[in-house]
C-alpha cells in the first residue's frame, strides 16, 4: 500500500478497483464507480488460442458495444514502432475480452508509423462519432493534435512518449517531468531539504521544475537552485556553475532529457558526489540508456517493466510472451474507456470524469489525468546498486 506520506493531497488511493477504476461523479455518492470487479478481472479467463505478434494492417474492429472508440497504432510499420504498436494491439485485445466487448466497438486502425497519416486519421475520428480517441504512438502526431483550438473535441489517450500532454490530449505514458518529481520526493520523504535542480535546456524544462517544486513542496523541502543546460556546456561547466550558486545541496537532481547524463554524472564524482551528504536523483529517461558504472549510488523513480499487475499471466498464457508497459498502457486505456461506458454511459467522456483528482488504478499502477493534460502516477522508487536498480520504496509520488 501507498502510505499517507507518499501520496499526498486529495488524490484518493482507497480505490476498491484493480484495473480501470472510473470515476462516475454525476452517479455515486462515493465518487468511484464500482462496476469493474477486482476479482473478476483476476479471474478472467484467457481467450481461446496462443497468438503470436505478427504484422496486421488496415482497420479491425473489435467488440460490439454502443460506444465507439478508435484506437490509432503503427501496427505495420518496421522495427521497434511496428512491435509496439502490435504489443498494444494484444493489451487491447486483451483488455477488451476481460471487460469491452459488449460496452465498446473498437477501431483499431494502422497509422503505419506515419505521423502525417496518423494525424489524419486522428482529426477524421474526433469529428465524426468516435467517443474517444486512444493513441497515436507518433509523437508529432500527438503534438500536432495538442495545437487544437477549442475543447470541443472527444478526448485523446496519447500513447506517445515523451509526450507533454494539452488540454483535452492526455499523456498517458510516464513523462520525465513525473518522474524526476517522485524521484526527488522520494528523498525529501527521507528528511532531505535544500536541493537543486539540472535539467536539459528545451520546452519541457520549466514544465520539470514546476512538477518537481510541487513535488518537494509537499515534504517542506524546495528547490535552492534549477540550473538549465545545453549539451554543450559539458559536465564540468553545470557542476562549476551549480557550486558557484549553491553551497552543500541535500540532493541533485538531473533531467537529461534524452540525452545520457554520463558527463555531469563524472563531473560531480570528481566532486565526491553522490556521497553521504548529497544524493543523485535521475529520471526514467536515463533507462534509454545502459546503467553505466556512473550511475551507481543514483535514485530513479520509474515504472517496473516487468509488473504488470494481474493481467500479467493471463496475457502471457494467451500471446505467449510477458506483458511489458507498452502492452499495460494500450489495455488500461481500453479499461478505462470501457469503465466509462460502463458507468457513466457513451456520452461520459467529459474532461470532469477523466480528470477527477480521485484517479484511476490500473496494471502500470495508480494515476490521474490533469487539466493540463499530463499525468500524474504512483511508482516504484529506485536506486542504481551494483549496475541494477535496487527498490527502495514499492510506490511513491511527487504528488
Amino acid at each position: 500500500m501507498v502510505d499517507g506520506r507518499q501520496v499526498h493531497g486529495s488524490w484518493t488511493w482507497a480505490i476498491a478497483l484493480m484495473i480501470g477504476a472510473i470515476v462516475s461523479g454525476c452517479q455515486s455518492k462515493s465518487g468511484v464507480s464500482d462496476t469493474l470487479d477486482p476479482a473478476a478481472i483476476a479471474a478472467t479467463p484467457a481467450p481461446a488460442g496462443g497468438a503470436v505478434i505478427v504484422p496486421a494492417k488496415g482497420v479491425q474492429s473489435l467488440g460490439t458495444g454502443p460506444t465507439k472508440i478508435t484506437m490509432l497504432l503503427p501496427l505495420s510499420a518496421p522495427g521497434t514502432t511496428g512491435e509496439t504498436g502490435r504489443k498494444m494491439l494484444d493489451g487491447a485485445k486483451l483488455a477488451m475480452a476481460d471487460l469491452g466487448d459488449k460496452l465498446l466497438t473498437l477501431t483499431v486502425e494502422d497509422t503505419k508509423g506515419d505521423s502525417t497519416f496518423a494525424s489524419e486519421l486522428a482529426m477524421k475520428a474526433i469529428t465524426t462519432d468516435a467517443k474517444a480517441v486512444i493513441g497515436p504512438v507518433e509523437l508529432p502526431s500527438a503534438q500536432h493534435l495538442a495545437k487544437l483550438s477549442g475543447s470541443k473535441h472527444p478526448p485523446v489517450l496519447a500513447l506517445a512518449d515523451d509526450f507533454a500532454g494539452a488540454p483535452g490530449v492526455y499523456a498517458v505514458r510516464l513523462s520525465e517531468a513525473d518522474s524526476a518529481a517522485a524521484g526527488a520526493a522520494g528523498l525529501a520523504a527521507k528528511g532531505r531539504k535544500k536541493f537543486v535542480l539540472l535539467v536539459a535546456a528545451g520546452p519541457d524544462a520549466a514544465t520539470v521544475e514546476k512538477r518537481v517544486a510541487n513535488g518537494l513542496s509537499i515534504y517542506g523541502a524546495a528547490l535552492a537552485v534549477t540550473i538549465p543546460y545545453s549539451a554543450s556546456d559539458g559536465g564540468t561547466k553545470v557542476v562549476d556553475d551549480m557550486q558557484a550558486v549553491v553551497d552543500a545541496p541535500d540532493a541533485i537532481i538531473i533531467a537529461s532529457g534524452g540525452a545520457s547524463p554520463s558527463a555531469i554524472l563524472a563531473a560531480l564524482k570528481s566532486k565526491g558526489i553522490p556521497g553521504k551528504a548529497t544524493a543523485v536523483v535521475g529520471t526514467n529517461r536515463w533507462l534509454e540508456h545502459s546503467l553505466e558504472p556512473g550511475f551507481e549510488g543514483a535514485y530513479i523513480a520509474t515504472l517496473d517493466a516487468s509488473e504488470t499487475g494481474p493481467i500479467a499471466d493471463r496475457f502471457k498464457s494467451t500471446y505467449n510472451y510477458p506483458a511489458d508497459t507498452d502492452v499495460a498502457y494500450a489495455y488500461d486505456m481500453v479499461a478505462l474507456t470501457a469503465g466509462i461506458a460502463s458507468s457513466v454511459g457513451p456520452d461520459g467522456f467529459s474532461r470532469q470524469v477523466l480528470e477527477n483528482r480521485s484517479g484511476f488504478r490500473g496494471s502500470t499502477g495508480l494515476f490521474r489525468f490533469r487539466t493540463d493534460g499530463a499525468s500524474e502516477r504512483s511508482m516504484p522508487f529506485y536506486q542504481v546498486q551494483q549496475g541494477a536498480l535496487k527498490l527502495v520504496e514499492k510506490s511513491i509520488s511527487g504528488y
